[in-house]
């Protein structure tokens, strides 16, 4: 073997190890988070070790397909530029392809909502990881074909007959408001993925409704606050797996990958769920029990979803809740998404921070998620309120700090820190909260109804932030971007008023005064 092409594959084996050894730390803190757990105070609520043992066979592989779902939904950011240079993708494809996928999965909670409160948490979960599965499936091949030919085979054409219409449609809406529309001049594969990736992303919204729905009958009020740490920690290892696992991916493997990947790892939990899930205890064999949140007391049939939009819409925490989401929305992007974007502009893409975002994205969200769920439970007796305004307390400095150390080295680390705390909160809210006020019952429309706010949040802060912020030679000064703390602030005041008013909010049992 020609000498140049063993010190090609040394030189990549090298840098695949130093890759995954990232992972170390992460699973350091996971035992830490396990020897923290197993330290707490038991709360006596009368659950046996067999029904511990067998409530973590249900949680763990429902979320570790939830993470999953993550690395199949960001696949195509990670690989965008290895399309760029294939030729198959600009920015202006790719913000075509992620607006329409956005636009989808806001909308899709709407109706993934009450169908997950209608037929279980355990079909939807298998319904998003299997038809997600399929659409990576479709986008790694029709990647194959176009890659290997160079133009588009009868997969992609089929495709991209079945997408077009759908795609110039959106696009054209799109164009209404001056963000790409009609005259953008379409590569091989764009129809294709604008149909794929919407339905990827239909497929993605099942995800936080249905383990959410799972898990509000296996979980007391009085221990959700721990559960909503196990959600932040699952929501941070997806980020992990998205950013890191699939830049791994795309580094050492051929493009389509990135897709057929995690269109494996989902088909596998598909199996490991199907097998091991169970929506309420009584389905594994143990005694159902009464959860003390807004559904204690409801043994009436299930409401009509009209009818339970209605109750959800005019019950102020709830309103409450998904107004903080909103804030959270906006915050969490504005954060995760324009700093990696500033350090390559101003040129610090290479330090250390930029250069480990998916690590520390990850060990900022377990560590958020574990604070805000420990204390919660057992400072707060489990109120979400006073550990969510903590949090955007935390925010709001950082983000008026943040505009004295745009020019300095702390900044990366004080975005991790922020992270953290904008976590914790998705995580107490979209995670717990929803549980508690929307109630077992009605746990699917009350986070479609709170995840949707967050996305709101993101559509808005990507417009805005779009329109005001610098770009192209404007960019490379740090000077320039001092509008990027400063419409953080008032978003994260505004959070932090609203959860004051959730202070001593908790679930009320139906019929309670």
């Amino acid at each position: 073997m020609p000498m140049d092409v063993l010190l090609a594959a040394a030189e990549a084996s090298g840098g695949a190890f130093a890759y995954l050894s990232t992972l170390l730390p992460i699973l350091l803190l996971l035992v830490l988070v396990v020897v923290v757990l197993s330290r707490l105070p038991k709360l006596d609520l009368g659950h046996t070790d067999a029904y511990r043992r067998r409530r973590v066979f249900n949680w763990l592989p429902l979320g570790l397909t939830y993470a999953f779902l993550y690395m199949g939904r960001y696949n195509l950011t990670v690989s965008k530029n290895e399309f760029a240079e294939l030729g198959l993708m600009d920015n202006a494809d790719f913000g075509v392809i992620f607006g329409i996928g956005t636009l989808t999965y806001g909308f899709a909670f709407l109706i993934n909502g009450p169908l997950t409160d209608r037929y279980g948490g355990k079909r939807a979960i298998l319904l998003g990881a299997g038809g997600s599965a399929l659409m990576n499936l479709l986008m790694g091949l029709a990647t194959v074909e176009v890659t290997t030919t160079g133009a588009a085979g009868p997969l992609t054409a089929t495709l991209n007959t079945i997408g077009l219409p759908f795609f110039e449609a959106l696009n054209a809406f799109r164009g209404l408001f001056g963000l790409a529309g009609g005259d953008v001049e379409r590569s091989v594969l764009l129809p294709a993925l604008s149909l794929l990736y919407a339905g990827n992303m239909y497929f993605q919204s099942f995800g936080a409704v249905a383990i959410v729905k799972v898990n509000a009958p296996w979980f007391h009020v009085r221990e959700r606050g721990v559960f909503g740490a196990i959600f932040g920690i699952l929501i941070s290892l997806g980020v992990y797996f998205a950013y890191d696992w699939g830049g791994l991916i795309v580094r050492f493997l051929p493009t389509q990958y990135v897709f057929l990947i995690p269109a494996g790892l989902l088909t596998l939990f598909w199996a490991i769920c199907f097998v091991l899930v169970r929506n309420t205890p009584g389905q594994a064999g143990f005694r159902d029990f009464d959860t003390g949140d807004a559904s204690s007391g409801d043994d009436g049939p299930q409401l009509g979803a009209l009818q339970v939009f209605r109750m959800m819409l005019t019950n102020p925490v709830i309103l409450t809740i998904a107004c903080i989401e909103f804030c959270s929305g906006f915050l969490r992007q504005a954060i995760m998404q324009w700093y990696k974007i500033f350090s390559k502009q101003v040129g610090i893409a290479d330090s250390f921070v930029p250069s480990n975002w998916g690590l520390l994205l990850c060990c900022a969200g377990i560590m958020g998620g574990m604070f805000a769920g420990i204390i919660s439970d057992h400072v707060f007796q489990s109120r979400r309120g006073p550990v969510v305004a903590v949090l955007y307390g935390i925010m709001l400095a950082g983000a008026v700090v943040m505009i004295f150390a745009l020019q300095t080295g702390a900044l990366g680390w004080l975005v991790v820190f922020m992270s953290m705390a904008v976590i914790g909160v998705h995580g107490m809210l979209s995670g717990t909260a929803s549980m508690d006020f929307g109630g077992r019952k009605n746990a699917g429309i009350a986070v479609g109804i709170i995840d949707g706010f967050v996305y709101l949040g993101t559509a808005v802060m990507s417009f805005w932030y779009g329109w005001r912020l610098p770009s192209g030679e404007a960019a490379k000064d740090p000077a320039n971007w001092s509008e990027w703390p400063v419409w953080m602030i008032p978003i994260a005041l505004i959070g932090f008023v609203l959860a004051l008013r959730l202070w001593n909010s908790k679930p009320r049992p139906k019929g309670a005064a």
